[in-house]
């Protein structure tokens, strides 16, 4: 996500105020602003069938984009408030923050993972999963890194690796304030029913009686 900004491409509108952006609406249009960067605001457009399906995407609002209006440089935006219609809950308008190099941002970061080929854990036949594929860092708008790394080559089945194990990038800092878990390392499905088994046989393999339950009680 990180790695590739992703354009975003919107007119300039000449008019403001609500009789202007009722016209936009009428052509198809999302009104919008764009403010901050040490610049004026910017009125601008956009096709709304283009941002409704940005928006259902989902995390519209942390995603760094790029930009483009027809005879200006290309600017770096984030999303900062999406208002809807309060029966159609559809866009209506939508405002636009500049970043410069130097402005700290909220975004979700991709998850890589190594070290899987030796990992002790996963050899026995463990199985990992990432509880957060992303994670929300608060970063630099300048540099923005395109994941974060986890290493389980030595994880061992039942381990947990959790934020505080991660490196960040200089000036990342997690947006939750405690140490989360990113991935687990759970024991292999067999070795679950094995111990599901010696659970219910009991320690020796002997038998244990279940007590019965009497179907003609009532709840």
């Amino acid at each position: 996500m990180a790695g590739k900004i992703p354009d975003l491409e919107v007119e300039a509108r000449a008019g403001t105020g609500k009789g202007a952006a009722r016209a936009a609406r009428r052509n198809g249009m999302v009104p919008g602003i764009v403010y901050g960067g040490g610049q004026d605001p910017q009125p601008i457009q956009i096709p709304f069938n283009s941002l409704l399906k940005q928006l259902r995407a989902g995390r519209y609002m942390s995603t760094l984009q790029n930009m483009k209006i027809e005879g200006q440089d290309d600017v770096r935006v984030i999303c900062r408030n999406v208002q809807r219609d309060l029966v159609k809950d559809l866009p209506t308008h939508i405002d636009f923050m500049r970043l410069n190099r130097t402005t700290k941002i909220n975004l979700f970061i991709h998850v890589d993972v190594v070290g899987e080929d030796v990992s002790p854990g996963l050899k026995k036949g463990g199985t990992l999963t990432l509880v957060r594929p992303e994670v929300e860092l608060m970063v630099t708008a300048g540099d923005i890194p395109d994941s974060i790394t986890i290493d389980v080559s030595e994880a061992e089945v039942g381990d947990n690796i959790s934020i505080s194990s991660v490196k960040l990038p200089a000036g990342a800092k997690a947006t939750i304030d405690r140490d989360f878990v990113i991935a687990t390392l759970s024991a292999p499905s067999s070795l679950k029913s094995a111990g599901e088994d010696e659970d219910e046989d009991g320690e020796d393999g002997e038998s244990v009686e279940v007590p019965t339950v009497d179907e003609t009680t009532e709840e």
